[in-house]
Parts: structure tokens; sequence; C-alpha cells
């Protein structure tokens, strides 16, 4: 989004709505597991949980890593495990382990 014509003030913002947006359908996507989504994408919700906990970190905001993955979670990240999360299979492993290889030095915002 860096090359749309937009002032910073703008483009955040949009972000910041898409980010909300992306953590709410994942939070409504249960049926989802963090395996499938590293697998397929290189993130998971974790990932964005330590994303947040990074920004704030940058930012100078206390923000503890489990605060800020329960945030992209919508509840504490055991919880959400206990409720959700299955048994990954050898597949979605080694499709994970892939596309963990292939994101060694993933992309910087």
């Amino acid at each position: 989004m860096s090359d749309l014509p937009l002032d910073l003030k703008t483009r955040e913002a949009l972000e910041a709505a898409a980010f909300r947006r992306l953590v709410a359908l994942l939070q409504h996507r249960t049926d989802v597991q963090n395996v499938e989504l590293m697998g397929a994408g290189g993130f998971c919700r974790n990932c964005l949980g330590d994303w947040l906990h990074e920004a704030a970190i940058e930012a100078g905001v206390e923000l503890d890593k489990a605060s800020a993955r329960a945030s992209v979670y919508g509840m504490p990240q055991a919880e959400w495990k206990a409720k959700y999360q299955g048994e990954a299979t050898p597949k979605q492993l080694a499709r994970m382990a892939g596309s963990i290889e292939r994101n060694a030095k993933p992309p910087q915002a």
C-alpha cells in the first residue's frame, strides 16, 4: 500500500481497519487451524500476535506477548487451543515446514 497516493495517517487507518477485519475473521473461523494457515500462507494467529507485540515494543507501548496473542485469538491462547485446536496431520506438518523454509526471511512492512 505504500505506493498508494495516501497520506500516512489515512494509510495507517486503512491498514489498521484491514488488520482488525483479518483478526475478526480468524476469531470467527475457529475451524481453520494454525498449522493450515502456516502451510498455506506462512503465518498464523501466533505470528499476528507476535507482530503486534513487536510493533508495541517499537512504539514504546507496554504489551506483553500473551496479551497480544490473546487480542488475536479473542481469548487466552491456551483457552483457544483447548477449545479448537486439533491434532495436526503429518501432511499438514510437512506443508508447514516447507512454508517456514520459504519464509526464512519474511518481508518487513
